[in-house]
């Protein structure tokens, strides 16, 4: 990279964090927008709200499958990262999703609660969605997941499957192929209280049981909070709505972005299995309403 390209490079990224900043100082991001503590320097980068120090340790305590927590002034951030911030808009536009319906007489955490109060509304917000809008709420008899397998890299006569809590669906196999495609449609209804969806690879035998290859989990949070959050994609553009961040605490091989894609909801996700020396199987996640 040449000296001038340097230059450019350093000031696009200033330029982002200046961004950043600017978001960070409007009025409504200057108190947090969980307790209301004023001057948060952090935030959450895949929920878009700037939040204190103290709810910051909440926050990075679900994980970052649910909430990626940055410094706004001693992280690196990416350019997604900001964006995704840029995105959301702030605290206000944030809290109007989550605390749609915070019930009547509802206190929540003030800059001086404590940590046990500060815990539970910030994982009854986020993790548990409880304030989101009752018509928006993920209920087990009217949405499900369609998976959409498109290729791994494996070995040949492989096969894979999908499971989520009891139900599960497998793809057929492909023979003597070492890069297998599928275009397979996996169904799976989601409960209203619902986990990771597995992904499990095989090595099919017609002689003994089939050898597991490997394995992953698909964590379905982002999409979900993202597709109830937004509504009816039928009224939406094209446009991205969510992000699900790779982390080492997932299989991702890259980040994540879901997206309103001509009024349906979908995920192109790429994974590293795991327990296996190699291997990686890209897809796409899809979220329907059965009514469809």
């Amino acid at each position: 990279m040449s000296s001038r390209d340097g230059a450019n490079s350093g000031r696009a990224a200033s330029d982002k964090m200046r961004k950043l900043r600017e978001l960070l100082h409007t009025s409504d991001n200057r108190i947090c927008a969980d307790c209301s503590a004023p001057d948060p320097k952090w935030a959450s980068a895949n929920i878009g709200v700037f939040i204190c120090l103290k709810c910051s340790g909440v926050h990075r305590s679900l994980g970052t499958h649910v909430s990626k927590v940055l410094s706004v002034t001693l992280d690196q951030w990416t350019d997604d990262e900001i964006n995704s911030m840029i995105e959301v808009g702030g605290n206000s536009y944030a809290n109007a999703i989550y605390e749609a319906f915070l019930p009547e007489g509802y206190h929540k955490p003030h800059p001086d609660s404590s940590q046990e109060e500060r815990a539970d509304f910030i994982r009854s917000k986020y993790e548990s969605q409880e304030f989101m809008k009752p018509s928006l709420r993920i209920v087990s008899n009217k949405s499900s997941l369609e998976a959409i397998d498109s290729r791994k890299h494996m070995d040949s006569n492989a096969s894979h499957s999908a499971s989520f809590n009891s139900e599960k669906a497998k793809t057929s196999v492909i023979k003597r192929n070492l890069n297998p495609v599928w275009n397979e449609e996996l169904k799976l209804s989601v409960p209203q209280k619902y986990g990771p969806l597995k992904l499990e690879v095989f090595d099919h035998d017609l002689l003994s049981r089939d050898d597991k290859m490997g394995e992953a989990e698909i964590d379905l949070q982002p999409m979900i909070s993202a597709a109830t959050a937004f509504g009816d994609p039928d009224l939406l553009a094209d446009m991205q709505i969510g992000k699900w961040l790779k982390s080492p605490d997932n299989a991702l091989a890259r980040d994540s972005a879901v997206n309103v894609v001509g009024g349906k909801v979908k995920q192109e996700v790429s994974l590293k299995l795991q327990n296996v020396e190699s291997g990686e199987v890209d897809l796409e996640l899809e979220w329907i309403p059965l009514t469809q």
